[in-house]
């Protein structure tokens, strides 16, 4: 009976995850047609010529808030940067979820404090099963713009805790530096100093790859990273996930799920595939020369 119901439990995370497009959106203010329907479309497109943006007027404190109708458990959201220009305008801003509309839903709980989001990426922050009706993103302090592309939000839709298949897999790598086994980036610890003997690293290879072998084919709805902290964290920097059946050019071939533009020095990132299906989840730097190191690679069923 578990084994059944967790069949039915995955075909649910399957078809789900996204209640923002549910929901009831208000914002601070309104400049020409930006619109806050416009972060839930689900059209991820981020030039404000595309019409999918969101954009309120050069207000102190602008917030954008979503109402989900009724109480969730959050379990991570995903913010979709403007590319076309102004991406600097998020650094600074806040996820907070809770019931209360208090000072416009801005006094909840903090998510996540966004540091960062790269011109037109999508980056996902984890919340952790946060309680809340209300999703809200505010520039706090500040008289700024707050343009938002795509907001979209996880909820817990199974009874079982999702797993990580990683850690089921084989590994392999383009090379050996030192005691960096592949299998370190698959040993369950975010330890991100080369010193706590958790992280991978390869030599000053060209085109240097990791490889992780699910052993049958899965459907990946995200893979996280967790880079090296105390040193090389930009090394990182143009690596790209890529996912298939095909051993081809070490696996290298395969489609590419995302690139990855940087990684903060010991942070953890998720990156969303979608549910691309395949057997072989590489990471490679490609077409340069560069060392690769990978301190924890996770991927949820």
């Amino acid at each position: 009976h578990k084994i059944a119901l967790r069949r039915v439990m995955n075909i649910l995370l399957d078809f789900s995850t996204n209640i923002a497009k549910g929901g009831k959106v208000d914002q601070s203010s309104l400049y020409g047609k930006g619109v806050p329907e416009r972060a839930i479309d689900g059209n991820r497109a981020s030039k404000w010529g595309d019409d999918s943006c969101t954009h309120t007027h050069n207000d102190f404190s602008p917030w954008w808030r979503l109402d989900l109708q009724k109480q969730y458990k959050i379990t991570s959201v995903t913010i979709t940067n403007r590319r076309d220009c102004c991406h600097d305008r998020i650094n600074g801003a806040e996820i907070h979820i809770g019931d209360s509309l208090n000072d416009n839903g801005n006094s909840n709980p903090i998510c996540a404090k966004i540091s960062s989001i790269a011109a037109g990426a999508s980056k996902t922050f984890q919340c952790n099963g946060m309680e809340g009706r209300y999703v809200t993103i505010v520039i706090p302090n500040k008289k700024q713009y707050l343009t938002l592309c795509e907001v979209e939000v996880t909820d817990y839709v199974y009874l079982y805790p999702a797993t990580n298949i990683a850690k089921g897999g084989k590994v392999d790598q383009s090379s050996l530096y030192g005691k960096g086994v592949p299998g370190r980036a698959i040993d369950g610890n975010r330890a991100s100093k080369w010193g706590d003997d958790s992280c991978t690293h390869t030599h000053n290879d060209f085109s240097p790859w990791w490889r992780l072998d699910l052993q049958k084919q899965y459907k990946i709805t995200s893979v996280t990273i967790t880079n090296r902290r105390d040193c090389c964290h930009d090394r990182i920097n143009g690596a790209e996930i890529r996912i298939g059946d095909s051993l081809n050019d070490n696996g290298n071939s395969n489609p590419r799920c995302t690139v990855i533009s940087t990684i903060a020095a010991g942070a953890s990132k998720t990156f969303q595939c979608n549910g691309m299906e395949g057997r072989y989840v590489n990471i490679v730097i490609p077409n340069k020369k560069q060392y690769l190191t990978l301190c924890e690679v996770e991927s949820p069923l």
